[in-house]
Parts: C-alpha cells; structure tokens; sequence
C-alpha cells in the first residue's frame, strides 16, 4: 500500500477551512468601531464612509478573481493567492493600528484607503480557499462552498472570543488583526492546491459525513479521509465541470426510466453548458437578477452589522452586550453558511427545487429580522441579528452555487467575485445614505452618536434605520420570486 500524500484534495480543504477561520475580520469592525470612532473624532456618517471601504475591500473581489484565474486551467496556484492576500492584510491593519493608538494620525481619505487594504485581504484569502473546493470536489460545490463559506462566517466569532479570552482592548484588537490571519495563511498555504480527483462517490459521502459531524474538526477530518480512501480501488470517471443543473434536459430525455437521474451522489448535475467569461456573463439578464437580489440581502446584512455597535448603544446595550451581539451574528452567519449549501444540495438533488427558491425564502425571512430590530422591544436586537446573520451567511453559500452553475467554471472565481460587488454597493446606499443620514439626523447635534441617550432617542433611531430597510427587503422579495425563479 503506498504511503498517504501529505498534500491532497482533503488537506486542501482542511488547511483552506482553517485560513477561513481567522479570514473574515471585516465581521469584527463592530467591535472596535467605537474605539475608532472616538480616536478620530468621526460621526456616523464617517464611520459609514470607512465601514463603505470594508464593504468594497471585503466584497469586490475581481483583482483575487483575475489572479486566480491567471494560470492555466488544471493547474491553478492557489498560494500566490493567498499570499498577496496576506501582505494586504498587514498593510492594511498595521497602519490603522497605529493611527487610532495615535503614533501616526491619519486623516479620513488615509483611514479608509487603511480599510481598504485590509479588507480586500479577505477577498484573496476566500477566492482562493473556495476555487480550490469546487475544483476538488465539483460534484458536491454546494457543500464545500458552504463548509468555506461557513468558516469564514464563523471567523468573527472567533477573532471576537480570542479577543475577549486575552482581554485586550479594541486598540490591540485592530493590531491581532493584523497579525494573527497573516501569520496563519502563511503557515497553511503550502497545503492549499487543486487536485485531480478519481474516487469514488461513496467515499466522498462517507467523508463528507464526517466533515459534517466533526465540522470543528477540519484536520482531523481530513486525516481521517485520506486513511479511508486511501484503501479504495480508484475507478476513472469522466470530468464534469461545467455549466448548470441538466436536471431538466436528464428530466426530458433518460430520466424517465433510470432511477438515477436525480439520485445519483456521484453526477455533476451541471454538465452540458457552456462556460462563460465575465463579459459574457455581464450580458445576461441572471447576471443582474442575481446582481440585484444581492445587493439587496447582503447590503442590509451589511448595514446591519455595521451599525450594530451604534444601534446596541442607543437602545442601552453595554459595550459587552454589543461584542456578544458581533459574536452572536457570526454564528449564525456560519450557521447558514453551511447548512444553505448542505440544504440546497439536498432539494436540487432530491427534489428538483432551484436554488434560487431558496434566496427569496432568506430574503423573506430577512426582513421579518429587521421589522424585529425595528420594533426596540427587549431583547429585541439579540433575536432579529440572529435571523439577520442566518440568512446573510445563507444567500453567500447560494450565491456562488447559483452563479458556477448558470456560468461555468472556467472564469468561476472572477464572475462570483463581479457579482459580490453587488454587496458594497448595496450596503452604501442602505448604511451610508439611509442609516447614517437618520442616525445623525436623530442624534443630538452636539453629540454624534445616540449612545445611552434613552428609550425614546434609542427608539427613533432604531426604527428609522431598521424600516426603511425592512421595506425594501419585502419589496424585493415578491420580484425576485416572481422573476429570477
């Protein structure tokens, strides 16, 4: 028996779940936020204003896109990714440290050139780790993206408790945040690579089954696959690797007589379209449907999350409760993260139902979120986060399924990353123009910010910010299912 390899498809997904752990820090700019605010002497609408760069650097990921697909197709270099991505994260995080201890003042422009940076370090850490997954394993790309996704939803809840179990201050936060994901992407990016895969499917679900039980696990999981398939007869297949769902065609032609058309774990249900570059893309009209329903979720995720230090503050949330609420929508980002990708596998596969159903559900389900927080009852903000959280980590695994299976392949990592521009954009015009403007607009004028002011002041701002978005997300959900399913 030949000795196992250290580095395959299943090290590959371990070493990349784990860079998505510590790779999503922009989901921790409500915890030091404050300390920004108050060292620079911003108000909210130029808090936005750098909250808008972070949303651009962590979501506009066509740079990382381009440079993934820059070598030739078979043989990607998932690692230059990862380390580009790694000295952008330090350049960003070091000085912006040093602006807010006040070493080096830096004006506004400055600062959010500083976020920018940082947070476009997020894009190359996660286009790397998710290509790589859906060439390993393109027969299950709704699954891994949603285990990469996941992690990286999970990742600020995690920086959050290191933060909170080394008892720092937010200042020395922004300074972990510059070290700690680059220190960790430069110890795993050697394992991270695409890989030719042979096996056979019921390996494949066996590992998957662990992956899902021991999903805090990566290593051990990945270990524990290679041991297991390692022993495996290897039995060629064709390569399937484009295009979307030929549910419908297999339904039309052979489906009819073979129990296998649907059931099959092993088929890629994606053969038989043709693969898309980006331009090619942008001349579709699902291009800017998916456009369009994205910066609507994930603009009002975003702006939620933003503010949700400001928003915590004005209904008398402590500064401890806030960081619990960043821990909190974190988890539930993972949550639907992972189980949106699981979930929609399951449906297409079994019961032919199209993704997309599933992001009018989370689009439905976000807006009951934001009427919640709108409302200022107790505890009011704890329950609409954690179904704010849910389906923004929900519509991030769907989004990128949905977009490799209308698209292709080949230019997968630059056109998921042209759609995910949809989520900056969203979230300027819902946080910077709509939640800044009525948060300003509400607070006192000799007292930027709502904080501990009262019920009554709390309230207003509360429900200005939070209506106006609950309004356009049920707008939009009728639609998106009435047009894009």
């Amino acid at each position: 028996m030949a000795p196992p390899r250290a580095r395959t498809r299943w090290s590959a997904l371990a070493a990349g779940a784990l860079i998505q752990c510590c790779a999503g820090s922009s989901y921790c700019f409500g915890v030091y936020s404050p300390a920004l605010k108050a060292s620079q002497r911003y108000d909210q609408s130029a808090l936005d204003a750098v909250a808008f760069f972070k949303d651009v650097g962590a979501n506009a990921g066509v740079l990382s896109g381009f440079l993934a697909a820059w070598a030739p197709a078979g043989r990607r270099r998932p690692w230059i990714v990862l380390l580009a991505g790694a000295a952008l994260c330090a350049a960003g995080y070091l000085p912006m440290w040093l602006a807010v201890a006040g070493i080096a003042p830096a004006p506004l422009p400055l600062m959010c050139a500083y976020m920018l940076l940082a947070a476009q370090a997020q894009t190359f850490f996660n286009t790397a780790d998710v290509v790589s997954a859906v060439e390993n394993f393109p027969d299950r790309r709704g699954t891994v993206i949603g285990i990469m996704k996941g992690f990286l939803g999970l990742s600020g809840a995690i920086l959050v408790q290191i933060y909170r179990t080394l008892h720092i201050d937010p200042t020395t936060f922004i300074l972990m945040l510059a070290v700690l994901p680059t220190a960790i992407t430069l110890m795993l990016m050697y394992f991270v690579d695409v890989h030719n895969s042979n096996e056979r499917s019921a390996v494949q679900s066996v590992c998957f089954a662990i992956l899902l039980l021991l999903v805090l696990s990566p290593v051990a999981v990945a270990v524990k696959a290679q041991k297991t398939e390692s022993i495996q007869h290897e039995e060629p297949t064709s390569e399937q690797r484009i295009g979307l769902l030929q549910e419908e065609v297999a339904e039309g032609s052979e489906s009819a007589g073979s129990s296998t058309a649907l059931g099959a774990s092993n088929q890629d249900l994606s053969a038989g379209k043709e693969n898309l570059n980006v331009l090619q893309a942008m001349g579709k009209l699902n291009f800017w449907l998916l456009f369009l329903a994205m910066a609507c979720g994930m603009g009002s995720g975003l702006a939620t999350v933003n503010n949700i230090s400001q928003i915590g503050g004005s209904l008398g949330y402590t500064y401890k409760e806030t960081s619990t609420l960043v821990t909190l929508w974190s988890i539930w980002n993972f949550s639907g993260r992972f189980g949106a990708g699981f979930i929609s596998d399951h449906f297409l596969r079994l019961r032919g139902v199209g993704r997309p159903f599933f992001i009018g559900v989370t689009l439905l389900i976000m807006s009951v979120g934001h009427a919640i927080i709108s409302s200022g009852l107790p505890a009011s903000l704890y329950i609409g986060s954690v179904l704010v959280g849910l389906c923004y980590g929900c519509q991030w695994a769907l989004m990128p399924s949905i977009t490799s299976e209308i698209f292709g392949l080949n230019h997968f990592g630059t056109i998921f990353n042209m759609v995910a521009v949809a989520s900056p954009v969203g979230s300027y015009i819902l946080s910077v123009r709509v939640v800044g403007f009525i948060y300003d607009m509400e607070s006192p004028p000799d007292d930027h910010g709502c904080q501990e002011r009262g019920s009554s002041i709390g309230g207003s701002c509360t429900q200005g910010c939070s209506l106006s978005l609950t309004h356009e997300m049920c707008t939009y959900t009728g639609v998106q299912n009435m047009v894009l399913i």
